[in-house]
């Protein structure tokens, strides 16, 4: 098969990725940077899944103790310099946080708000709160922001292209992978393919015959407050009581630059539909938020603040907690990166930059992967 050829002759790796989030197109950033030629297919619009309605949050040590630890720091310094490199403040939101946890008891007075180092603005019946993130340790980014400012600066500056379709099939030849299939019969050939779906990758048999990959179903809310110059850069993760006695819930609130505040939590497991634009948000569940939002601070009340959003988004997990990251087993040249939980957005720099080495260089140097190697599984069945 001929390749590509480049200004100075030489032959140059066309590479497809599968997969237009956060996952998919940071890998699809750093394979670009190194001149490999990139095709994204995505069947919807880049970041319109979790990358697009995550929360945004990067803590540095949080992962510390757990397979994705190294991984982890290595994302959250590797956020920095993009951002320097993108103007990041700007362009997408990244800034250190101070970030908060709190006990919140839905059937309690409210109290008159700031006082046991709590930020004025959190002014409902709230205690107990403890710093467990510094801005040297945590920070954020607005999600869709930063996938989309990635995908951009990968197409205009290094030439990486974006086509709107459905993956059909990946074809494999005698010597590995030669192209992908999309509906209605457009081949786009390739020296390698990555498949980044997220928790659609688990609908691809190539991949579901190794792992297995499930969605869990998020919830989120995005406020625009009536005074956004009153919310400080506090990121808060809540024990909320409800009034109604039973479990405590787990809810995060996240205030943005863009004087945005996002609140997820509410997460459950459900079928993962065959179509993003399919994912619809449970009416309960965002009405629960509502109420977290209003009993923690006046301010994100129904009275100060604007509902802009109401959504929802599956969350890929893989059968034993761990991403997956790296060449499929019999298979040579097809790749996978998927699995990536609640801290997709976290490690998706340095996930791309990892698998853009494995695949160029034909090892990993800034992160070790073969935790990640999908060959694990093979090695179980």
């Amino acid at each position: 098969m001929a390749k590509n050829v480049t200004d100075e002759g030489e032959a140059s790796k066309r590479v497809v990725v599968c997969g237009g989030g956060v996952i998919g197109v940071c890998t699809a950033y750093f394979l670009a940077k190194k001149g490999i030629s990139v095709t994204i297919v995505e069947k919807s619009a880049v970041a319109c899944a979790a990358s697009g309605k995550a929360g945004g949050f990067l803590a540095f040590d949080w992962c510390d103790g757990s397979p994705v630890g190294s991984l982890a720091r290595a994302s959250f310094d590797l956020h920095r310099s993009l951002a320097e490199e993108l103007n990041g403040v700007e362009s997408y939101g990244y800034r250190p946080l101070t970030t908060l946890s709190v006990t919140v008891t839905e059937s309690k007075p409210a109290s008159s708000g700031g006082g046991l180092g709590l930020p004025d603005w959190v002014n409902g019946p709230v205690k107990g709160p403890s710093t467990i993130g510094t801005t040297r340790t945590t920070a954020q980014v607005h999600p869709q922001l930063f996938t989309r400012k990635m995908m951009s600066t990968a197409a205009e500056k290094y030439g990486a292209e974006v086509v709107i379709g459905k993956l059909e099939e990946v074809r494999v030849g005698e010597g590995g992978v030669d192209s992908v299939v999309l509906e209605g019969g457009r081949v786009i050939e390739a020296d390698a393919v990555v498949l980044a779906m997220g928790p659609w990758s688990g609908k691809l048999e190539m991949l579901s015959s190794v792992f297995r990959v499930y969605g869990t179903k998020a919830h989120s809310i995005v406020l625009e407050p009536k005074e956004p110059n009153a919310i400080t850069p506090h990121a808060l993760f809540l024990t909320f009581h409800p009034s109604n006695g039973g479990r405590a819930l787990d809810p995060e609130v996240y205030p943005r630059p863009t004087g945005e505040v996002y609140l997820c939590g509410m997460s459950s497991q459900e079928e993962v539909p065959d179509d993003p634009d399919q994912v619809t948000s449970n009416p309960e569940s965002i009405e629960v938020l509502k109420r977290v939002a209003k009993t923690v601070s006046s301010y994100l009340n129904e009275e100060n603040a604007q509902v802009k959003a109401e959504q929802a988004c599956f969350l890929p997990t893989t059968e034993d907690g761990v991403p997956v990251i790296g060449e499929i087993p019999g298979i040579n040249g097809c790749y996978v990166a998927t699995g990536h939980s609640c801290w997709g957005i976290l490690n998706g720099p340095a996930t791309g930059a990892a698998l853009a080495e494995l695949i160029v260089d034909g090892v990993a140097t800034s992160v070790d992967l073969s935790r990640f190697c999908p060959s694990r599984f093979s090695k179980r069945r």
